[in-house]
């Protein structure tokens, strides 16, 4: 089996990097990267900038349009599709031109990697989203999750899950995200797994595991999962646990405690010699970065007369640099709440990150998106951007998995 992917929602590379530190030889045939309603692409640009454009099928090149007008058919062939795509309503009806057919909501990213699948029937899929995905939506938890995993059983795959602190693992942010690896049930890999004991799976035996020991587990808890999307749409709810299996629409989960390595520091990753513009000189905006990162308790009324106090705990001010760094949002730099404000090696002055810290703390390449993009949408790119460790623990793991396929 070659080792070819095909990236969606690709961003400035996260997965593809990652893939590529291995050197084991994997090769991108297509990738897909379009922000909406945004004049200059600029993680498109980035993107090409460090990898060049790629042609589908006919020859032509629209690596950087809207992935939903897309003939899925002209995706070069691929044995891995990979994408991080947004959390979004997943909920669906019945189409209007067939009771048999479904309409997922309009601008939901997750039917185009369907339709990707459906077209391409990729023997493997790895799949990135925030950690609210296995709970959303609030009023009817784990439905979306759960529609997630019946499309895959549907169209024969299994799946196994897992969310990830990537400072557990070694690097620099203590962001946490949902891996979410989906195999074809007829590969070499699908058939060994299938007699395969859930608990020793998710403990030990399984993908996730091997990329992301675990120390402690406890108990499963199962579910049948039923094909009709619809109907799971309309009544399907589920506690879905940290970690878990799929296979033939049965789940398994469980929640599981991580095996802890050494992480990067935020110190690690802080630059020397800081230009002046990144520090907080202005005093008006010091006293706006204490009140923000400040505890507070504010009266507020809902719109139907409602009274009541928002309430929010103090954020670290400076972030210290004993830690990894928090999350980082696309929101990184401006003046809120979540940017990160860090004490100057040198000068112990407080200051903003820089791009290059940013990246760091995603763990590209220093200067990755310094491509011609402004300071600002450097920040936007990151925030939106995957921890590139994570991939190649993955990868790492995958690289073994397809030796065994024919």
């Amino acid at each position: 089996m070659q080792k070819t992917i095909c990236e969606l929602f690709a961003g400035v590379g996260g997965f593809r990097l990652g893939f590529e530190r291995l050197n084991t030889g994997w090769n991108t045939t297509w990738f897909s990267q379009w922000e909406p309603e945004k004049k200059n692409q600029w993680a498109h640009d980035c993107y090409v900038e460090h990898f060049g454009d790629l042609p589908d099928l006919q020859g032509e090149f629209h690596t950087g349009e809207d992935i939903s007008i897309i003939n899925k058919d002209n995706i070069p062939d691929h044995n891995l599709l990979v994408g991080g795509f947004p959390c979004q309503d997943y909920s669906v009806a019945h189409s209007l031109n067939t009771s048999e057919g479904i309409a997922g909501k309009k601008g939901v990213l997750w039917w185009q990697i369907r339709d990707t699948i459906i077209a391409k029937n990729p023997a493997f899929c790895i799949f990135e989203n925030v950690d609210r995905l296995l709970k959303s939506p609030a009023k009817q938890r784990g439905r979306d999750f759960g529609i997630i995993l019946a499309c895959l059983a549907n169209l024969g795959y299994s799946v196994e899950w897992r969310v990830v602190n990537a400072a557990t693992y070694g690097a620099a942010q203590r962001r946490r995200r949902t891996f979410i690896f989906a195999y074809r049930n007829d590969t070499v890999y699908g058939q060994q797994m299938s007699g395969q004991n859930a608990e020793q799976l998710i403990k030990t035996n399984g993908f996730m595991a091997q990329a992301f020991p675990i120390s402690e587990m406890g108990e499963i808890a199962e579910i049948d999962l039923i094909e009709d999307l619809v109907e799971i749409s309309d009544s399907f709810a589920f506690s879905f646990e940290n970690a878990g299996y799929m296979t033939n629409h049965h789940v398994y989960t469980s929640k599981t405690i991580e095996r802890e390595e050494p992480p990067i520091l935020l110190r690690d990753i802080l630059e020397h010699n800081v230009e002046e513009s990144f520090y907080i000189n202005d005093e008006d905006k010091m006293a706006k970065w204490v009140y923000l990162k400040g505890a507070k308790k504010i009266p507020r009324k809902t719109k139907e007369g409602h009274e009541y106090t928002f309430s929010e705990g103090p954020v670290a001010f400076p972030d210290p640099w004993d830690r990894p760094g928090r999350t980082m949002l696309t929101s990184e730099s401006t003046l809120n709440r979540s940017t990160h404000v860090v004490s100057d090696l040198d000068t112990g002055r407080l200051r903003i990150l820089t791009p290059i810290e940013a990246e760091r703390l995603q763990g590209f390449d220093d200067d990755w998106t310094n491509t011609g993009m402004p300071q600002r949408m450097r920040f936007f790119c990151m925030g939106n951007a995957l921890v590139v460790p994570m991939i190649t623990r993955m990868g790492s793991i995958l690289d073994t998995i397809i030796q065994n396929e024919p």
